[in-house]
């Protein structure tokens, strides 16, 4: 078990999580705000492994679907402060037992955040794990797709007042349009609490050790700066991953389609890679990269951007002029399998590649 105790561990484990959430994920800042206020109030943050609870333990993902950045506005007044906390009791009343752990849906500043937030304030304990390794758009991209195991039953909650339960749905598209429906009726985000699984099926589709991934890279990052070492190179090593690209953001175009921020960015190269050109595909987080026009990763792998202080850039904060240095590093296998791939390829966005891995394709660009 990982106890996460102190202001130190909270700030370490956003940093990491921002940076897996590979451009989206939510606000580190508010995944800060909710840990902090977790601390203040004395709960305990628990990880622990699966192996650490009872067989016949339930239990449960909460996360949202939306955006929560400052400039996104309900279109309608705010009745209920914290959606979360009123889905995770509904779900209980709807299951008929005790909820005995939490999981995280996805890695991210938030969404990862919000997974230790509901469980301390539940005083439950938190699966070292989740189900993506990384962030990702889709209700599609969640490992239980892969292993046929439904979401449902879902208890969706907004700000404005909307209650809706999902006791079954027919497929993943359906269910993922009623939530990112929902969330745009809101104007923000719907709170979600669904995924209730026994720990034999949890077993197969948990990424394990990531939320203490996330911890590892915050605490390399911060040595590294009290060390004088090189912070950016500290983080690919916690990665295994490699540094693909550092320029100057020349490009940003995004709009909001649907729920999703769509767009690219250009990023023009500095030092080593002068007169090269990085571009990357956005739905939410980058999800295909190229230099000078050649694929140099592509979902479901992983591409971060990062600032010369090791912090992560989300999408909704990226901008022109910003000098990134760009990471990049491998998906969990399970996303590498072909049903994996049906859900999180190249060819579910709309893209006429078939999926190369990260390590083939930045060993054909050195």
């Amino acid at each position: 078990m990982i106890e996460i105790n102190s202001f130190e561990q909270i700030r370490d484990f956003v940093k990491g999580a921002t940076i897996l959430g590979t451009g989206g994920g939510g606000s580190p800042e508010e995944g800060l705000r909710i840990l902090e206020k977790i601390l203040l109030e004395s709960k305990k943050i628990r990880l622990v492994d699966l192996s650490d609870i009872d067989r016949d333990s339930v239990i449960v993902v909460p996360y949202y679907v939306g955006t929560i950045a400052p400039e996104a506005k309900t279109k309608k007044p705010i009745k209920i402060e914290e959606p979360i906390k009123l889905a995770f009791r509904e779900m209980e009343r709807i299951l008929g037992v005790k909820i005995s752990a939490v999981l995280a849906s996805e890695l991210g500043g938030f969404n990862a955040s919000l997974a230790l937030y509901m469980g301390a304030h539940m005083n439950l304990p938190i699966i070292d794990g989740d189900l993506l390794g990384r962030a990702a758009p889709e209700l599609h991209q969640c490992t239980v797709h892969i292993f046929g195991i439904p979401m449902y039953p879902s208890v969706i909650i907004s700000e404005t007042g909307n209650k809706v339960v999902v006791y079954e749905y027919s497929d993943i598209d359906d269910y993922e349009a009623i939530a990112r429906y929902l969330s745009v009726l809101s104007g923000r985000f719907v709170a979600v609490v669904d995924t209730p699984l026994k720990v034999e099926d949890a077993e197969k589709v948990v990424i394990k050790n990531s939320m203490s991934l996330c911890l590892k890279i915050g605490e390399a990052i911060r040595l590294a700066k009290t060390r004088g070492l090189d912070i950016i190179e500290e983080v690919r090593k916690v990665l295994g991953g490699w540094k693909i690209f550092e320029g100057v953001v020349k490009s940003y175009r995004y709009r909001d389609e649907g729920g999703f921020l769509k767009g690219e960015a250009l990023v023009e190269g500095v030092g080593k890679w002068r007169d090269k050109k990085l571009k990357t595909w956005i739905m939410n987080e980058h999800l295909m990269a190229w230099i000078n026009g050649k694929p140099v990763a592509m979902a479901p792998d992983l591409i971060m951007f990062l600032n010369d202080e090791g912090e992560g850039i989300t999408n909704t904060v990226l901008r022109e002029g910003m000098k990134v240095n760009v990471l990049v590093a491998k998906s969990p296998e399970v996303w590498r399998t072909e049903n994996g791939l049906k859900f999180f390829g190249p060819r579910r966005f709309g893209f006429d590649y078939d999926y190369v891995p990260v390590e083939e394709l930045v060993e054909e660009i050195t």
